[in-house]
């Protein structure tokens, strides 16, 4: 029974587990995104999500302790630098996972995990959105009311000049 073990053991060693995690956590740094099983993925997650917020802050400890996990500086460098660029603002979530489907060879559930800002489908800033949205017309129709006179003022009580008495006061 494993009554209170959180740690998902992917059937290996404490040693095997760490050096497959930090080998995926090296791949998905260089590439943003990967496909594996999808176990691996959900336990890359638990795995990559503390070394993300460790690369928020740029220190010669920080650097340190997530290059003790990793033991790659091409990936360090990486996570250091582009990445914590882009999640700067972001309190959590670094990382999605994605079901993709079973492997046709040994009906294993494949995942996807990618990193969340470096995705160009989802990652639409609010701003962009806004530009390409279609307006409806009640909210051109309130810019209308806000420009016409008010009910209660004498603008809105004298008559408005029709074409045809605009045309009799011409001397054309």
């Amino acid at each position: 029974m494993r009554h209170g073990d959180k740690i998902k053991n992917l059937s290996r060693t404490a040693s095997h587990r760490r050096a497959l995690l930090s080998n995926l956590a090296c791949q998905l740094f260089e590439h943003k995104r990967i496909v594996t099983t999808l176990a691996k993925a959900k336990a890359l997650r638990v795995y990559v999500e503390p070394l993300i917020t460790k690369g928020k802050d740029n220190t010669t400890h920080q650097r340190r302790v997530v290059f003790s996990y990793l033991q790659d500086k091409v990936a360090v460098q990486e996570l250091f630098s582009t990445i914590a660029e882009k999640i700067a603002g972001r309190p959590g979530g670094y990382t999605r996972v994605i079901k993709l489907g079973i492997r046709s060879g040994d009906n294993a559930e494949m995942g996807m995990i990618e990193l969340v800002d470096f995705n160009e489908v989802y990652g639409k800033t609010k701003e962009e959105s806004k530009e390409g949205a279609k307006r409806t017309r009640r909210g051109r129709s309130t810019a209308k009311k806000a420009d016409a006179p008010k009910e209660g003022t004498k603008e809105a009580v004298a008559p408005a000049a029709t074409d045809d008495a605009k045309e009799e006061k011409s001397p054309e």
